[in-house]
């Protein structure tokens, strides 16, 4: 029996000397498909400064949070990445989970760009006409009934006689939650409004219509691959998408990008929030992590550079729309001084 304990003492010391010799060293981040190719810049310069590459996973925002609030310790991402503020939900999961230290960082500014090919015409759409086109019902007779519009020119005359077909985001995403804000809230016509509101109490999903799109197929929802997205554009010249501005930027000269309420996208019209659908992006940080994933804090300090997201900085080479001096400095500050949002 005592040679058997002397064995399994042993054994016990070999595996938690194991475990620690395991220990991660390296960065893990998962969110935002926005955010995404931004974060691939600074974690291979990062990579490059003596510290390992951090591993980054596009997951949307919405899986993501759910990764990221799952837990703390090494079996759990260090950063989630956003393209729209943490929801409140989402704040007490990670509570729940033991995670209450959360440094939130404001990166820049980004435009959902509503995008399409080259070869069709210029198209100037209101917020009330994407909503008709996108909307899970249409009101006809004081009646919400399933969307009854199949092409463009059947919600205004002046848009193309051409069927509607637009590829939007999976729930998950933090564009699609953005869109869902300032596009299809803010277009959704005054009756249907009505009818939502005083169907709300036997219909839960009513309460915020925002989020119901059609089902009939022009309503296409994808993955969070916004590379795919684009070269279906590139194939179909009567299809549109949305997603971020650097993406748009990246395959202008192949797309071009819808107005939206008379604007287009542009650093100018993005960073003063003239453009009709421009939002911030972020991304969150475990506090509880600085100090055991090697490099995490001075990742953050990387990230927030005026050399990073600074104006003449390398991530507004590829389309992230810098922040006013002010937020800048809120930014900085939060992430020199590791200001969680509880703080």
């Amino acid at each position: 029996m005592k040679k058997l304990t002397i064995i399994l003492a042993s054994f016990l010391v070999l595996t938690l000397s194991t475990v620690t010799s395991q220990a991660r060293d390296q960065i893990t981040i998962v969110g935002s498909s926005t955010v995404f190719p931004y974060a691939t810049v600074v974690a291979e310069r990062f990579g490059k400064k003596g510290f390992k590459t951090p591993i980054i996973e596009s997951t949307g925002t919405g899986g993501g949070a759910k990764l990221f609030c799952a837990g703390v310790g090494e079996a759990h991402p260090d950063i989630t990445n956003a393209s729209r503020a943490m929801k409140d939900k989402e704040k007490a999961l990670c509570a729940k989970n033991g995670i209450t230290d959360i440094v939130e960082i404001i990166i820049g500014n980004d435009g959902i760009t509503l995008a399409y090919s080259l070869d069709a015409e210029p198209v100037n759409f209101t917020k009330e006409q994407l909503y008709l086109a996108l909307a899970k019902h249409t009101v006809v007779d004081g009646k919400l009934v399933d969307n009854i519009y199949k092409n463009w020119n059947e919600i205004d005359s002046s848009l193309p006689n051409k069927p509607i077909k637009v590829m939007i985001p999976p729930g998950t995403s933090g564009t699609r939650d953005a869109w869902n804000s300032l596009v299809m809230k803010k277009g959704m016509t005054k009756e249907a409004k009505a009818l939502y509101k005083a169907g709300a109490s036997s219909n839960k999903k009513w309460a915020k219509p925002e989020k119901l799109y059609r089902e009939d197929g022009l309503a296409i929802e994808v993955g969070e691959n916004d590379s795919l997205i684009i070269q279906k554009l590139v194939e179909d010249k009567d299809m549109f998408g949305f997603f971020g501005f650097s993406y748009y930027l990246a395959a202008k000269d192949k797309l071009q990008a819808a107005s939206i309420d008379g604007g287009q996208p542009s650093l100018e019209s993005i960073q003063d929030y003239s453009y009709a659908v421009a939002r911030p992006l972020f991304f969150y940080v475990k506090k509880a992590h600085v100090g055991v994933i090697p490099g995490l804090h001075e990742f953050v300090k990387e990230f927030t550079k005026t050399g990073t997201i600074g104006k003449r900085g390398y991530l507004a080479d590829i389309g992230l729309v810098p922040l006013d001096k002010a937020m800048y400095r809120t930014t900085r500050d939060n992430a020199v001084g590791l200001v969680a949002m509880s703080e």
